[in-house]
């Protein structure tokens, strides 16, 4: 349902919208969807039987800015590259239809403005995810000097469960709860993104940037397994640390058999595959926030 109505708002767009659209990836909403469930994880976490909506907003608009504002950068320094792969060569900046300079006024503007609507929540929250921009513009680069261009993702991805605690609570002083579930997080990302990357793994290997499909090769799936025990054991923990009732433990060890079972099923040498596996991932999300939501009420 999301995805059809992000698609049929970018479809309906005049064109000179539509490019601006494209280029933060409003028509392929799953990434977005995978950069905020961490950070409702927290929400949810921090306010107990009763999240703010307002909050719950605040969080979710500002995930949709801050992610096509490091869509943009992206597109800026990957260019050349994306121009040479077949799923990426009609991105906006790749063909031309959006100068490298519009488009990094336009990651500018997403930037700032979700500073704005953080601030809504309180000026801690801003601060939180400004201290992450640093970090979302080197992303990039990783793939050109970082043999495990993955990791840094994941690192730079769970910063959200932090903004989501901040948002409820006005502190950037994190219990070890928060630190569990950007556990949870980190090693999630780690997933779908090793996944995701399996679709470019020859143009990467022709091009010679670095991805986790090249560095694991045929030992993905045992490496994917380790990552899900981690990612599972990461949300156990955070909520052995908080007054989770009993409904949460169930919930969180279903996630990570349906996790499991993407990863068993996934044919990491058909593009298809890899990217419906990918956008299944966000059901795992989904079903730790269930977790963390019954665990409030049980």
């Amino acid at each position: 349902m999301l995805h059809k109505i992000s698609v049929g708002a970018v479809t309906k767009s005049p064109d000179s919208v539509r490019a601006y659209l494209l280029l933060m990836r409003l028509d392929r909403p799953t990434g977005y969807v995978l950069y905020l469930l961490p950070g409702l994880w927290a929400v949810f976490l921090a306010s107990g039987r009763r999240p703010d909506l307002l909050t719950v907003v605040v969080v979710a608009v500002a995930a949709v800015l801050v992610r096509g504002a490091a869509c943009a950068v992206n597109d800026v320094v990957d260019k050349d590259v994306d121009a040479r792969v077949a799923r990426t060569v009609s991105r906006p900046v790749a063909s031309g239809t959006i100068s490298i300079g519009n488009a990094l006024l336009f990651a500018a503007a997403q930037a700032v403005v979700a500073l704005l609507v953080l601030a809504v929540a309180n000026v801690e929250t801003a601060m939180v995810v400004g201290a992450s921009y640093p970090l979302i513009v080197a992303y990039p680069y990783m793939k050109r000097v970082f043999f495990w261009p993955s990791a840094f993702l994941a690192l730079v991805m769970s910063v959200y469960v932090l903004i989501g605690w901040t948002s409820v609570t006005g502190s950037a002083d994190y219990p070890l709860a928060v630190y569990g579930l950007y556990a949870c997080g980190a090693f999630w990302t780690l997933i779908h993104d090793a996944i995701y990357s399996h679709q470019d793994k020859e143009y990467d290997r022709k091009i010679g940037v670095r991805s986790s499909a090249l560095l694991f090769g045929r030992a993905t799936k045992a490496w994917l397994a380790v990552f899900v025990v981690i990612s599972v054991s990461g949300a156990l923990w955070a909520g052995s640390r908080t007054a989770m009732g009993p409904a949460f433990y169930p919930i969180v060890v279903f996630a990570g058999v349906f996790l499991s079972y993407l990863v068993v099923r996934v044919d990491l040498d058909d593009p298809k595959s890899c990217w419906d596996t990918f956008v299944a991932n966000s059901f795992y999300g989904w079903i730790i926030l269930a977790a963390v939501i019954a665990g409030q009420f049980t």
